[in-house]
């Protein structure tokens, strides 16, 4: 994230020792404020969420200050809440500082349910982002970004596919895509996130019917070190050590493929899983060859039959959207695209 730890620490240890739930709104990518109404609405459905979790609970959300505006986060609350009381705290606005000031305030009412408090002065909240951005700044010159990469190949995917990336709902479409995004975490020798190898004590990758389940980090450093990437639905994070595109290609795939499932996974899918991940790879980056034979590589067959015309789009949305919860659905799917691919 870049920022100091120790005052989240704080925030977190208060709200777990007086609070019914901590939960976590914000989602990937936050950089780009192209997408920022799609992540309103991604951390309203996720307020809501929890309004039904906790009834009778005051909820405190603490988000970015670009969501804050009275047509963003806030008006989207009131669309979807519109029985609840929301009142925004607005923190440190420059424009409201001197009027705070002329009248000795800490805070200023800006009409019935907006107030905006102050604990700093604009020159120093000003130091501050200024200090933190030189160290991002130090910390990007030593470790590339990968993250862009990753998304552009999850998103060029699901348009080339015909999925939507904003849907609010599972059904027809993934749930909100756009803002499921994985953590993509550079591993790569000399990048400031190998240090996060060294801190898990095991890696979360995938589910049982109990919850996530622990798959042994040999397991995950032995895939890495062959394909130079593994995306680990668990935690939702791409992990990447070496930048190989067709690789990285196959993992964004099993993203897509995880976000269409509800971001629930199921080891009955896994046949159908490598299938589409394969499909996937090979949609993106034609030029990978299949090291089997066509009549062993069914994602292959997928992929030759979808370039001749005989898969239609919306045939494969279906694959990807498939609930598999059991053995038999699975062998059920499998012989479909089988059958479709022509094998």
């Amino acid at each position: 994230m870049g920022y100091e730890w120790a005052p989240f620490y704080e925030l977190l240890i208060a709200a777990r020792e007086n609070g019914e739930g901590l939960y976590g709104l914000d989602c990937m990518p936050r950089e780009d404020l192209r997408r920022i109404r799609s992540r309103d609405r991604h951390a309203a459905a996720k307020i809501c969420e929890m309004r039904q979790q906790h009834a009778n609970a005051v909820m405190i959300v603490l988000f970015g200050e670009s969501h804050m505006a009275p047509q963003h986060l806030p008006r989207v609350l009131r669309e979807m809440l519109p029985a609840e009381r929301v009142i925004t705290v607005l923190q440190n606005v420059d424009a409201l500082y001197w009027q705070a000031i002329s009248g000795q305030a800490a805070a200023v009412s800006i009409g019935d349910d907006v107030v905006c408090v102050f604990n700093s002065s604009p020159l120093e909240k000003y130091e501050s982002y200024r200090l933190c951005f030189e160290t991002w700044n130090a910390a990007a010159d030593d470790m590339p970004d990968f993250a862009p990469a990753v998304y552009n190949l999850i998103l060029s995917l699901a348009r080339c596919l015909g999925f939507r990336l904003d849907s609010p709902r599972n059904g027809a479409q993934p749930k909100f895509l756009a803002d499921s995004l994985p953590e993509v975490v550079n591993l790569s020798s000399g990048g400031a996130g190998a240090s996060w190898e060294a801190t898990q004590d095991g890696f979360f990758c995938e589910f049982a019917d109990e919850g996530p389940v622990r798959l042994r980090s040999g397991q995950v450093r032995a895939t890495l070190e062959e394909r130079g990437c593994v995306y680990l639905p668990g935690t939702n994070t791409f992990l990447i050590r070496e930048f190989q595109m067709a690789a990285v290609a196959q993992e964004a795939a099993r993203f897509l493929h995880f976000a269409c499932q509800g971001m629930r996974y199921s080891d009955q899918a896994k046949t159908i899983e490598d299938a589409l991940a394969h499909f996937g790879s090979r949609l993106l980056c034609p030029g990978l060859e299949s090291s089997k034979p066509q009549t062993e590589n069914p994602g292959e067959s997928l992929y030759q039959a979808y370039i001749k015309g005989g898969i239609t789009k919306s045939a494969l949305r279906r694959m990807f959207l498939a609930r598999i919860e059991n053995r038999e659905e699975a062998d059920l799917m499998f012989a479909k695209i089988s059958k479709l691919a022509g094998l």
